[in-house]
């Protein structure tokens, strides 16, 4: 891919590593993070790459703040799917497809 996405968490260097709860599309570049915890906490920065060029750029930092309130709401389930009507490929080749479920 000629872009690639990655989210610092606070100060660089400190990037968000992907696990069973944080998730980067490489699609859209979108921050996924199941589960909010404490550990949450704090300023996401989106980083670009244009691998042609090799040059960076970053976005303005995101605050994640918890709400101590209880107050959140419910949310009706919400699927995300942002698939191309066809999805050419090569046999044998893998071909990933992105798909989130949002909300209670």
């Amino acid at each position: 891919p000629e872009l690639t996405y990655a989210w610092i968490f606070n100060e660089y260097p400190t990037f968000v590593h992907q696990d069973n709860r944080r998730f980067v599309s490489q699609e859209t570049g979108n921050l996924y993070i199941a589960k909010v915890e404490a550990s949450d906490v704090g300023n996401y920065t989106c980083v670009v790459t244009n691998m042609v060029t090799n040059s960076r750029v970053l976005g303005p930092p995101t605050p994640l703040i918890l709400r101590n309130d209880g107050v959140m709401g419910e949310y009706e389930p919400k699927i995300e799917v942002q698939f191309p009507e066809m999805v050419p490929s090569a046999k044998g080749t893998t071909v990933k497809l992105e798909c989130f479920a949002l909300g209670k």
